[in-house]
């Protein structure tokens, strides 16, 4: 009954040789399966020989603010005091029983020494001094590795050394590997760790998704061939690309998230729309598949334009960490967006019927408009001053905590408990201090070195000042002890203090002073990010559809979603609240680089929806002029996709939340939430109210405005 309903909606059918560019681009690659499916394979083939080695290549570290004032005091120490900077590995030896007075001690320090000198990476070896890396009690001390490489070769360091000193360690003495160096090799362990585990199982979860959204095993497997071969392409390039450029771990990790994300909400736009236009209009395959990429293909183009605009504002952050992450995302759904205008296409024309093979008993292969959606459109259009106000209200008050969130950068509690570099790190505080783990290196002219040491003991956020270290080139090396932990804020407070009252000469660096550089360039750059993805995103948005009420609405409703989902987040992450449901401890703040890098993220997957059901709608507007046909119309043709996408998408992004380390389950949890409160409150009811709302208003467009803009339609399959 609900096939034949389905199959007896028609709808005007726009003539196959009237297609716009894309749909001629389908139609060719229609005609010319063999020579399409080709080159895929032949660019598949070429970058899977470099793909294995993406993830020894890619770097471990660049979380960095390039051109600030740690960055190049980073640079001097490394040049003039061999190799003693903020990426030098530390390594921690620790008895309870022991004191470094005893043979066994002794030996222990002894081999982790050698064990150091025996890398190529490490130019120096500082063994452990009395009153300076040897704790008070004996028991703990500390032996430094001097840096002979940048800190992407340094972590790549401690990924080697920390098997080898774990390896000394005994009954009763413990060698651990930590300082910023051992802290990111063991946090990109244990995220490449939960990258695998939620590719377990997001997978099978996606696939049964996209059954039961398909009701066909064959087109179901549609969406997993883009997503393999965005990801497979991308990692080839990337590891190709680390040969001229820093790029870092989270790159890739970012590509499969988006290349299956985004893979499937593009194939399940494209194949649903291919299967109406062949089943339920009865095109021949060949003008289905022109007809479809005229329509569905267009909406996709401009879907990763959005992603592309989006993220290439995250370029605008001045560090090699998130600019690599950006540059892998768009990789990775470049070629998704290729493969599904050119490659799916094809793989349809070769297909045709047979697209529902293997098909379950419900399939409906001529649905191309919901009944149940269109009810649901229906009902939306009848009460919108019932359920637009609603679902505003509910995205509002999940949006509030957002004016309460604080932000830093990522504490040793990134790191699980049993990790090396954390164990170190809580041995060093114990043995020397809240505060000794981050402390600050202050470089300057020989000269100064007296008023520099006056000006850092007068400050009350320091515990304790070393000695001057002489290096070359005239300068000297003064570290300085915060009293605080790391992460605290009042450590940032110490260093904004100290660089105001340090003379004109002096730098200050070490881990603690980079990161903090890196959140205040996160946070300086953070509106203009938003700004520029928000701006870009209308622009195209009104290209796409030619109104600029609904490209607006379509714009401030995204933002809606993305507070709410930040504001679940601070909840969540800030104040802990489900923290041991999701197994994590909370930092007391969120990751400094979640506003920025999340948003785009965010605002990128929600034009997906934003462009599927506007696109869809203004088809319908094209053909009728009549708003209730735009607004219903929009959601019957659409909300089925929408819906099926949504629920893959939140699959993937929730199964980051089950496991691993805390970046990825902020990510996870966030990104998961903006999508289910996207589609379900925006999309599938906010949208379609203000249609309704607005009227014939929401499609308006001024006469001068039309003169500017190139015309765009999209035709009704």
């Amino acid at each position: 009954m609900a096939a034949a309903e389905a199959l007896s909606v028609r709808v005007p059918v726009e003539h196959p040789e009237s297609v716009g560019p894309i749909g001629r681009v389908g139609g060719w690659a229609a005609d010319h399966v063999r020579l399409v499916s080709l080159s895929w394979a032949v660019v598949a083939i070429a970058l899977a020989v470099f793909a294995p080695r993406v993830e020894t290549a890619l770097s471990g570290a660049g979380w960095q603010a390039n051109g600030s004032q740690s960055v190049q005091a980073r640079s001097l120490i490394q040049r003039n005091f061999g190799g003693l900077a903020s990426s030098a590995p530390l390594v921690v030896l620790h008895s309870p029983t022991l004191t470094v007075a005893a043979p066994a001690f002794r030996a222990t320090v002894a081999k982790a020494e050698a064990t150091l000198r025996a890398d190529s990476r490490i130019s120096t070896v500082v063994p452990p001094r009395p009153g300076v890396s040897i704790s008070r009690d004996g028991h703990t001390a500390l032996l430094v590795g001097g840096a002979r490489g940048d800190p992407t070769a340094m972590v790549a360091a401690a990924d080697t050394l920390k098997g080898k000193l774990r390896g000394l360690s005994n009954s009763q003495i413990s060698v651990s590997v930590t300082g910023a160096s051992g802290m990111w090799s063991d946090f990109n362990a244990a995220n490449r760790s939960a990258m695998m585990k939620s590719e377990l199982y997001s997978w099978p979860v996606t696939l049964a998704i996209l059954v039961l959204a398909f009701g066909s095993l064959v087109a179901a497997g549609l969406p997993l061939l883009l997503t393999m071969l965005g990801l497979l392409a991308s990692a080839g390039l990337l590891a190709l690309l680390t040969h001229g450029f820093e790029i870092s771990i989270w790159a890739m990790n970012f590509a499969l998230m988006f290349a299956l994300a985004l893979g499937i909400d593009y194939a399940l736009f494209v194949v649903h729309r291919f299967r109406g236009a062949h089943f339920g209009s009865h095109l021949s395959v060949r003008d289905a598949v022109a007809v479809t990429m005229d329509t569905a293909g267009k909406a996709v183009l401009f879907s990763g334009l959005t992603v592309f605009v989006s993220l290439s504002a995250v370029m605008l952050v001045p560090s090699p960490a998130f600019r690599s992450m950006a540059l892998g995302i768009m990789l990775s759904v470049a070629f998704v967006l290729a493969a599904t205008l050119t490659l799916l296409p094809a793989v349809l024309a070769k297909l045709g019927t047979r697209v529902d093979g293997l098909a379950l008993r419900w399939v409906h292969s001529g649905e191309h408009r919901s009944p149940r959606f269109a009810r649901w459109g229906e009902l939306l259009w009848r009460h919108p001053h019932l359920f637009g106000p609603a679902a505003t209200l509910l995205l509002v008050l999940l949006a509030l905590p957002v004016f309460g969130l604080r932000t830093g950068m990522p504490s040793i509690k990134v790191v699980p408990t049993g990790d090396g570099s954390r164990i170190g790190y809580s041995q060093v505080q114990r043995a020397f201090g809240l505060g000794a783990p981050g402390a600050l290196q202050i470089v300057a002219p020989r000269a100064e070195v007296a008023r520099v040491t006056a000006v850092a003991r007068r400050d009350p956020g320091i515990a304790r000042v070393s000695r001057p270290q002489l290096g070359a080139s005239g300068l000297a090396l003064i570290q300085a002890t915060p009293n605080a932990d790391p992460s605290s804020p009042s450590v940032g407070t110490t260093i904004d203090s100290l660089r105001s009252a340090l003379p004109a000469g002096a730098l200050l660096g070490g881990a603690v002073a980079e990161n903090h550089d890196l959140e205040r360039a996160l946070g300086a750059r953070t509106p203009l990010v938003i700004a520029v993805v928000l701006a870009l995103g209308f622009v195209l948005l009104l290209v796409a559809l030619q109104a600029p009420v609904i490209a607006a609405l379509g714009v401030l409703t995204n933002l809606l979603a993305v507070g709410a989902a930040f504001g679940v987040g601070r909840l969540v992450f800030q104040d802990g609240h489900g923290a041991g449901l999701l197994g994590f401890e909370p930092q007391g703040f969120m990751d400094a680089w979640a506003p920025v890098f999340f948003f785009a993220m965010i605002f990128a997957i929600s034009m997906d929806y934003t462009v599927f059901l506007l696109s869809s709608a203004k088809e319908h507007w094209d053909r009728s002029h009549d708003p209730r046909e735009a607004a219903v119309g929009g959601v019957a043709h659409s909300g089925r996709v929408i819906f099926a996408a949504a629920a893959v998408m939140v699959a993937v992004f929730f199964t980051f939340a089950l496991s691993g380390p805390l970046p990825p389950k902020e990510m996870g949890v966030i990104l998961g939430l903006a999508v289910l409160l996207d589609a379900a409150l925006v999309r599938l009811i906010l949208i379609p109210t203000l249609l309704r709302v607005f009227g014939r208003t929401a499609w308006a467009l001024p006469r001068w405005l039309r003169r500017v803009l190139p015309d765009v339609r999209f035709g009704h399959a």
